[in-house]
């Protein structure tokens, strides 16, 4: 096997991002006001996940940066309850965030994956998720022990699907591109760029998606975690 470094996503790849958030958000809306215009935890949910999900791809992009993210998020659904306040917003995204730190629940195989190439790999997790949160989600799920380094976003002051971001890793844990393979769940910020970065890739097709139009497949493609030990 030629690959001696692999970097790895680290949310809905290996921490279950989705149901953890969802988990946080019904926490949320049990303590904050949003029953006042929110008859269902599912009308809320459903008026903040679209516009959560657009802001972190304009957010991939470089579009906006994080405080827009993060204010946008909640705003959405602060402004039918007449709260505009920046400072009440960022006060309810900070308690969201420490809500999610104490989430532990990963994907299937992850642990089982981990310990098949922990003796074979050095493993990296490279996230765009933000630094205040992504060390302690690591640690209390029980997942740090398997990586060297952590490699964030804010770090390379570049978002995956930058290549900057991946040459910054590779520079950053002395890794040879021709060795390194890329593992995730997001077609765009994992499998595009590492494309852009000339690294292999393994995309984790959870969701049976297709290939977009007009572009090449990945180096690899998994629907379970369990089945990237049968290319590693």
């Amino acid at each position: 096997m030629k690959y001696k470094n692999l970097f790895i996503d680290l949310d809905d790849t290996l921490w279950d991002t989705s149901n953890n958030n969802k988990e946080c958000l019904k926490e949320i809306y049990a303590d904050y006001p949003f029953h006042q215009h929110y008859p269902s935890f599912e009308t809320f949910f459903d008026d903040y996940m679209p516009n959560n999900l657009q802001l972190w791809a304009q957010y991939r992009k470089g579009e906006i940066n994080k405080e827009t993210l993060i204010i946008g998020r909640f705003l959405k659904v602060l402004e039918p309850l007449g709260i505009t306040d920046k400072e009440y917003i960022l006060s309810l995204n900070k308690d969201f965030l420490k809500r999610t730190t104490l989430k532990t629940k990963v994907l299937p195989g992850t642990f089982e994956l981990l310990e098949y190439l922990r003796p074979s790999f050095r493993m990296f997790i490279l996230s765009n998720g933000f630094r205040e949160v992504q060390a302690l989600k690591l640690r209390n799920a029980g997942l740090e022990p398997y990586f060297s380094k952590m490699i964030l976003s804010e770090d390379a002051c570049s978002q995956k699907p930058n290549k900057k971001i991946f040459d910054y890793a590779l520079i950053n844990t002395n890794s040879k591109r021709t060795e390194t393979l890329m593992i995730g769940d997001c077609w765009e910020a994992d499998i595009v760029g590492a494309k852009n970065a000339n690294i292999d890739q393994i995309w984790l097709n959870l969701y049976d998606e297709k290939v977009p139009e007009n572009e090449e497949p990945p180096t690899y493609m998994v629907h379970s975690l369990k089945e990237i030990e049968s290319i590693l």
